[in-house]
């Protein structure tokens, strides 16, 4: 899996989106050492990141095979942003894993050994600027372009403006997501539909 990376290239056009909402001229090479573009590079990479962890179609990832290493740890790469074990394994219910020291850590055990070889576990991945989809790249830059706005220029007017334009395009990005994912209220067995619907017993076992 391909490590996120900074893409210049690929990101001067989401750059002189935000630019423009500020009223600043586009530039023509992706210099940080201008403050503005400066603030509007770090957002819309501060954005990016916001966005995918909330886990879309496009980097939510199933049954992913994890295999411990020589030391029977599982560490996770750093472009990752979820992880968790595959709910739909049966025999994974004695287990409660969360991340910790950069490792798969299991709370009910207190460990973070595995000695049972390669464990499946459910992924939301942390993506290149090259390899979102169109509708999340049109999301995340108006909506870092929304977060400029507010603290670039503070026109209250312009910002209801970038608002408006930022919910249409998280509109535009969940329909994407919807059809793209092909999700029904039930879901499906295991390799098929992965939607989950509420389940009311989880929520009384908190």
């Amino acid at each position: 899996m391909a490590f996120p990376t900074t893409n210049a290239t690929e990101e001067l056009p989401a750059i002189n989106q935000i630019l423009a909402s500020v009223g600043q001229a586009p530039v023509t090479t992706l210099d940080t050492t201008n403050p503005d573009v400066a603030i509007a590079y770090d957002t819309l990479l501060q954005v990016s990141r916001e966005i995918q962890a909330e886990g879309w179609t496009f980097n939510r990832e199933y049954d992913y095979g994890m295999t411990p290493n020589t030391d029977n740890e599982i560490v996770i790469p750093s472009n990752i942003l979820q992880i968790d074990l595959h709910e739909r394994e049966s025999n994974y219910k004695q287990y409660d894993v969360v991340r910790r020291d950069g490792k798969l850590y299991d709370r009910i055990d207190h460990t973070n050994k595995w000695t049972s070889g390669e464990m499946k576990c459910d992924i939301t991945w942390h993506f290149d600027w090259v390899d979102l989809p169109i509708p999340i790249q049109d999301y995340i830059t108006s909506r870092a372009a929304t977060f400029v706005v507010s603290r670039v220029v503070g026109d209250q007017a312009l910002y209801q403006m970038c608002q408006q334009k930022e919910a249409y395009c998280r509109a535009m990005a969940l329909e994407y997501d919807c059809n793209q994912g092909q999700y029904t209220y039930f879901g499906h067995p295991k390799g098929g539909n992965h939607y989950n619907s509420y389940k009311p017993y989880e929520a009384l076992s908190r």
